[in-house]
């Protein structure tokens, strides 16, 4: 049987890309989304025109009903789960930290760092030798600002984003001898819709004379890390951060 992957916020960007990836590399997929049902059916019906065992499943990852509920699906649906992408999340119009209400933190912890965290636990107990099972993968999407700070901009995403470094270090070590390995990439300047979500859809351009590389990087970029990340080629990688920044 195909190894089965699940992707959360799997409708556009990073998500998308990788379940393109996944689907050519022979996975069966799991794509969860929240709001962008149009984008997620789109992308399924994509996915199954090319031959792939795919469903699309509705879930806000920072409710824990909902969370419990999407992994319940993936056992009726696949009986097991080899891979978590734990990928959903947001950020806010852009803001200095003192122009901040605490509505605005909890929405964007709650799906960060909540969302991740309810996810992670539920993939551990179907993949943990503890458990029963038979081992698997956690990649956590995290971001460069988590290095940089994002200030001006968006330190409570930031924030978040470091609260998932210290869980991707902390797992690690929690479940390395239960069979999981887990690992982190840190995107940097990325040419997805979330720049939109920000106020600012062309951050892109302002901001990538101050990469290294000197260019914005490509979702299928951070793609193909998520995927080696997820296979056996990375057998001894565990705890690890990995810049996907063009150098930042």
């Amino acid at each position: 049987m195909s190894r089965v992957m699940l992707i959360t916020g799997a409708s556009r960007g990073i998500g998308a890309a990788t379940a393109r990836l996944a689907a050519a590399q022979g996975y069966a997929l799991c794509l969860n989304y929240h709001h962008r049902q149009d984008a997620a059916e789109q992308l399924l019906a994509e996915l199954k025109d090319a031959g792939t065992h795919a469903i699309a499943v509705a879930a806000d990852v920072a409710e824990e009903a909902q969370v419990d509920r999407l992994f319940a699906t993936i056992d009726t649906e696949f009986g097991q789960l080899d891979v978590l992408v734990n990928n959903a999340g947001m950020l806010e119009r852009q803001m200095r930290l003192d122009e901040m209400d605490a509505a605005r933190l909890m929405r964007v912890l709650a799906v960060n760092v909540m969302g991740s965290f309810l996810c992670a636990r539920q993939a551990v107990k179907r993949m943990s030798t503890r458990y029963g099972g038979h081992g698997g993968a956690i990649i956590n999407v995290s971001s460069i600002a988590a290095k940089l700070g994002a200030p001006n901009e968006y330190i409570d995403y930031a924030a978040a984003k470091g609260a998932i470094d210290s869980m991707t270090l902390g797992l690690a070590k929690e479940v390395a001898a239960e069979g999981i390995r887990v690992n982190a990439v840190r995107p940097g300047v990325i040419r997805t819709e979330i720049h939109a979500s920000g106020g600012e859809p062309g951050r892109v351009e302002r901001v990538q004379s101050s990469v290294p590389m000197g260019r914005g990087g490509e979702a299928e970029e951070v793609a193909e890390a998520i995927l080696w990340l997820a296979s056996e080629k990375a057998s001894y990688a565990s705890g690890a951060l990995l810049d996907i920044s063009g150098g930042r």
